[in-house]
């Protein structure tokens, strides 16, 4: 793959070039893949200076910690399929001071990704604003590519989704609609489809997790509202074959898809999403679905250090762990998922 501003580009027409159905449809194996979240350039000194509103002057610490992310999931063996970043890739909202000065460093310091392990984003609220406009929208896919698409890896279907559309979308209902109406087509899937294009496993990426400990937990700044969280949870729990959303150390394990006949209509199962925009670990597995929400590369909130997920994808379960920088540029992948991956 080409070492341009195309890296950045590759999700178009809700998919990703290099990562279609065909031919990545078939299973051929446990791999791996990384999950990260929220660089978010800017925001540690904003923090520092109590001006998270209109701080993010500096960001030369991101860039590092960007670059140390980098240095490391580039010396893993094997190496991962794909590094998914789960959105807050710069602090500076649309349309301010820095927001170009941050997008820059950030794709400079991410050009240093082995050109082998295709970079995957997600939209996070400060990439799009806490209220999205068509324009702000616009804005983000001319950057980092579109905000809400599917691709396949080595028989497993995953889900990139724009969050902010389902926190508030009040500016761009049209937007809303379009993401609503595309989710529920991958949802849905005709019986006629060849049996052997049924996902090993179905996940999903986001920005905002459902929910960060439980799905009946009070409506907050870093979690959806719950009548929105209810209804991704039950469309995502009507599916048939499963679906991950990751946020911790979990295992999850694959439900075999019952038998279908073709007048049935076949749904496929969320087991899974992973997020991030917490600033903090944290997630939980409630009624066969597995909430995932990890830390950041970036600003840290709480106790966990400056980080990435690992996560082991294997024929009947999806492992995931999160290393700090330091240990996985230190001592790579934890030894019990490397023998995963050599089964």
């Amino acid at each position: 793959m080409a070492e341009s501003d195309d890296i950045f580009l590759r999700a178009k027409h809700r998919i990703y070039t290099g990562l279609t159905e065909d031919p990545e449809s078939v299973w051929n194996g446990p791999f791996c893949f990384i999950q990260a979240a929220d660089p978010q350039l800017g925001l540690m000194k904003a923090w520092r200076d109590g001006d998270c509103d209109g701080g993010g002057d500096e960001w030369a610490e991101e860039v590092e910690l960007t670059k140390r992310a980098v240095e490391a999931v580039n010396q893993l063996r094997p190496r991962p399929r794909f590094m998914v970043l789960c959105g807050d890739l710069v602090h500076a909202m649309p349309d301010t001071p820095y927001r170009g000065g941050q997008e820059r460093d950030l794709k400079a310091a991410l050009k240093g990704t082995d050109p082998s392990i295709p970079l995957v984003f997600v939209s996070g609220n400060h990439d799009l604003g806490n209220t999205p406009t068509p324009s702000t929208v616009e804005q983000y896919c001319s950057a980092w590519g579109d905000d809400y698409f599917s691709f396949w890896v080595g028989g497993v279907l995953c889900l990139v989704l724009n969050s902010q559309l389902f926190y508030d979308d009040s500016a761009c209902p049209q937007l809303k609609d379009a993401q609503e109406k595309w989710l529920e087509e991958q949802l849905s899937r005709s019986s006629s489809s060849s049996s052997s294009m049924v996902p090993k496993h179905v996940l999903v990426f986001q920005h905002i997790p459902l929910y960060l400990k439980s799905p009946d937990e009070e409506d907050d700044y870093f979690n959806l509202q719950k009548g929105v969280r209810q209804s991704l949870l039950d469309r995502f729990k009507k599916a048939e074959p499963q679906l991950y959303i990751c946020t911790g150390y979990t295992v999850l394990i694959r439900v075999t898809a019952r038998a279908m006949t073709q007048t049935v209509k076949r749904l496929l199962w969320v087991k899974a999403v992973f997020s991030g925009h917490y600033h903090r670990n944290a997630g939980g597995c409630h009624g066969g679905l597995d909430m995932v929400v990890s830390s950041a590369i970036g600003c840290q909130l709480g106790d966990d250090t400056h980080g990435v997920r690992v996560v082991v994808v294997t024929a009947d379960s999806v492992i995931h762990r999160y290393h700090s920088l330091e240990q996985l540029r230190t001592q790579g992948i934890d030894e019990d998922l490397r023998k995963l991956l050599q089964a």
